[in-house]
């Protein structure tokens, strides 16, 4: 994921305890329902939540209406961080991510076609992309009547000024996954393909970016790209208008594409959205605009905003929030008051918290695996709050990621506090009983609880554990140093789209260890980094997502790098007069584009 995953494995964990939650899913591969064709494809294994890419039947507007959807009303928005970002191409949180669904669109989007199984659709695009040359081209035609919100029609010079101007210097904050596509290189060399955006007069050359007309956009890359559908609707690509583009000043105030525009906003106090009446839900196949408005107000904790939608009183019955989570300490009451709980939902986010193993400094591989026995998942998911924060892991890959499979290579799951005896056995073994281990860990109430529960069974199995806490707001500086100094530390990822090439060469390749690296184990094994590279290249997403668990297993379990721990899970409530609220398991919050206003 280079420069921006990297900030995304840095920042997750202290984020996930902050509630700024970097996008996710958005945090792999193929359409809608069964009308879709025959090209529809990937399905998750092992999981419930599975994904297709749409064909144009399968990305027509309307979006099917919400079961009791009604059009009025305001919708209180209870949110803890103000939005930091508001041009598409600089959002990368989930926070803005949630917001964008509302204000902005791009070429593809993800619809929820039932339960847990979802569409990449089309969104300014007539289908989720027709590959060609073994997946290394692309082709988008752009649907009638598509607008932003001063009327003009949204074209595919738009589209191309929104790709170009992601190679520009002032945008900073967002993906670069499609830069670094088209361009064939790593981390930050692809801006030297376009030095200063499409700003001074250079565009990308027709045979990297094509527009041969005002409808078609076509992308031309060097290696196949089967997942472009994913990166495209993630809310960094959404359309930027060319005319209007005001560079830095548009991060304040963007023209809108989405079914609201915004009336106010006021830095870290509110914002509130009206309706976008140039949008066409005909064009539209994911989204709703019922509610007339949405009154956001910033720096609402999630203590506080827990407290007021369970309290159900006043203005609470009409509010909600995109992405608060109801606080740890309230969970238990609300799985508990059945009246609590129905104005609740809930669901996997896609991040996963694993014990990272220095592999520079603990060499011995029976050493690693004494310690991938001896952790306790069930202390971590404990002290996350319990089942409403999260499930034990038994392997690296997220239950929302295409391809997941309940694999438990050190029967985690099986021995939810360890297995001390076969730890001590295995440490013994390799003759370094007594050894010294260096524990760093984030100085935060849960990550404090989980730190003594697991030297407790390090220290049953035989080492002698050196704890070492670190204040949050450096912890991941701290470990992401090559020479840190620690044994053992934790981090948590999450996908930037449902597809484990977001995560697995983040975290393991060895040719990305280097300060500030995802990779904190600090793990090389040439033979793993050719079958990553080999994986890459595949144009079928679904043997892609098969093939990313099976290396994932193997990694575990013949190298060691780090332990899986658990599964970070969210739950969030809303007012009783909130409806069409449910669980996006995409976007892993509730979904803003269904919400309405009961009467």
């Amino acid at each position: 994921m280079s420069r921006v995953s990297i900030r995304t494995a840095r920042a997750s964990l202290a984020a996930l305890a902050a509630g700024a939650l970097f996008l996710t899913g958005c945090s792999s591969g193929g359409g809608g329902d069964d009308s879709e064709g025959k090209d529809e494809k990937t399905k998750q294994q092992g999981s419930d939540v599975s994904y297709t890419f749409a064909d144009a039947a399968g990305s027509k507007g309307p979006a099917e209406e919400v079961d009791g959807g009604r059009k009025g009303g305001t919708i209180k928005v209870l949110q803890r961080d103000s939005f930091a970002h508001l041009d598409p191409a600089q959002i990368y949180v989930s926070d803005e991510g949630a917001l964008a669904t509302l204000i902005h669109r791009g070429l593809t989007t993800y619809k929820r076609v039932s339960g847990d199984k979802y569409a990449v659709v089309g969104d300014l695009a007539t289908d989720s992309g027709q590959q060609s040359d073994g997946g290394k081209t692309w082709t988008y035609k752009l649907k009638d009547g598509v607008k932003f919100e001063d009327g003009s029609a949204i074209t595919s010079k738009d589209i191309r000024h929104t790709i170009e101007r992601t190679f520009a210097p002032f945008i900073t904050e967002g993906p670069t996954f499609i830069q670094q596509w088209l361009a064939d290189t790593g981390g930050a060399k692809y801006r030297d393909m376009l030095k200063d955006g499409p700003y001074k007069g250079k565009h990308l050359p027709d045979d990297v970016l094509e527009t041969p007309d005002d409808k078609t956009i076509i992308f031309h890359f060097k290696k196949p790209q089967a997942e472009l559908p994913y990166a495209l609707a993630m809310a960094g690509y959404a359309a930027v208008s060319e005319k209007e583009d005001t560079k830095e000043k548009y991060d304040k105030k963007p023209l809108c594409s989405g079914p609201y525009k915004i009336a106010s906003f006021k830095s870290g106090k509110s914002m509130k959205l009206v309706r976008n009446k140039e949008w066409d839900a005909k064009t539209d196949p994911a989204r709703h605009q019922y509610p007339d408005a949405f009154n956001i107000q910033f720096g609402v904790s999630f203590e506080d905003s827990t407290k007021r939608l369970m309290s159900d009183a006043g203005e609470n019955q009409t509010a909600t929030s995109f992405t608060n989570q109801v606080d740890a300490s309230s969970l238990q009451k609300v799985r508990t008051d059945p009246e609590i709980k129905k104005r609740s939902v809930s669901g996997y986010q896609s991040y996963v918290s694993y014990l990272n193993i220095n592999m520079d400094r603990i060499k011995n591989k029976k050493v690693r695996q004494a310690i991938a026995y001896a952790i306790p998942n069930q202390s971590i998911v404990s002290a996350f709050g319990g089942a409403g924060g999260g499930e034990m892991a038994g392997n690296y890959i997220s239950p929302t990621l295409v391809g997941h499979k309940k694999t438990d290579p050190f029967d985690k799951l099986k021995n939810p506090q360890g297995d001390v005896k076969k730890a001590a056995e295995l440490l013994k073994e390799s003759g370094k009983k007594g050894m010294k281990l260096t524990f760093a860990y984030q100085n935060s109430p849960e990550w404090q609880k989980f730190a003594v529960a697991a030297t407790q069974n390090l220290e049953k199995a035989g080492f002698d554990v050196q704890k070492k806490d670190i204040i949050q707001d450096t912890y991941y500086d701290q470990i992401g140093k090559v020479k840190n100094g620690y044994d053992i530390y934790h981090n948590s990822w999450g996908a930037d789209w449902p597809s484990s090439s977001t995560v697995i060469p983040n975290l393991f390749d060895g040719r990305q260890v280097q300060d500030g690296s995802a990779n904190y184990s600090h793990h090389k094994n040439p033979k793993f980094e050719k079958e990553m590279d080999r994986i890459r290249s595949l144009s079928d997403a679904d043997k892609a997502a098969e093939e990313w668990q099976k290396l994932a297993d193997k990694i575990l379990t013949e190298d060691v790098p780090a332990v899986p721990m658990h599964y970070y899970k969210a739950v969030q409530l809303s007012g009783s007069n909130i409806g069409g609220m449910y669980y996006d398991e995409q976007l892993h919050d509730i979904q803003p584009t269904s919400l309405y206003v009961k009467k």
